[in-house]
């Protein structure tokens, strides 16, 4: 009889559904890094918490406070060298918009961002971006232009809003109005995640094929 029910347990563990392990790079600004608050209470690593109840991922948070699309195409190379990656969230272009880049300058070197991670087999996540109404409504409606250009020519995963459910709270942004608290990570989370569980879904069935 024990060795029956053993059996049962085994067959059971083969087979349950799993989940695929996959690694996540983090490719952000100040917004990711966790400017003004201890990184933990960061949304990436609370993305890293929820993920563990998903399979044993690894996130590798490569955001750096300040960061443009210039900074981090300079670094991605060797980024993807030492940590291949299955998917990229790329949260990038606040910076360039709050310094006035040139529209063309910032949508090229995100779309050099993404034929680079994609050439490595990465998959690429992007999130939407926004900047302050006072830039003008030509350059703010070209910025935010940006991503859905690149979304359709390279058919991305794409976070529609981000920052937007935040920004318009004072509660849930710092002094500067610019970059959210502590107590706003759950909810860009909650942003991000639909993205996310789309890139799972995508990863499972692609090791079904």
């Amino acid at each position: 009889m024990r060795q029956f029910f053993s059996l049962i347990v085994l067959l059971s563990a083969l087979l349950a559904p799993t989940s695929h392990a996959d690694r996540w790079i983090v490719l952000g600004d100040s917004i990711s890094a966790g400017y003004g608050f201890d990184l933990d209470q960061g949304w990436v690593n609370l993305f890293r918490e929820r993920l563990s109840d998903n399979g044993d991922h690894e996130v590798i948070n490569a955001s750096i406070s300040g960061e443009t699309t210039g900074g981090a195409l300079a670094r991605l190379p060797n980024l993807l060298a030492q940590k291949p990656a299955d998917w990229m969230i790329v949260e990038l272009g606040g910076n360039d918009g709050l310094r006035g880049y040139p529209i063309n300058s910032i949508r090229e070197n995100l779309d050099q961002i993404v034929t680079l991670a994609q050439a490595n087999g990465t998959q690429v996540i992007l999130v939407s971006m926004q900047i302050p109404p006072n830039y003008g409504p030509r350059y703010t409606r070209q910025f935010r232009a940006v991503y859905d250009e690149l979304t359709e020519k390279y058919e991305l995963i794409q976070v529609e809003i981000f920052l937007e459910t935040v920004a318009t709270d004072p509660e849930l942004m710092q002094n500067d109005g610019i970059h959210p608290k502590a107590e706003a990570q759950g909810e860009l989370l909650n942003n991000v995640w639909p993205a996310i569980e789309t890139a799972m879904l995508l990863s499972e069935e692609n090791i079904k094929d």
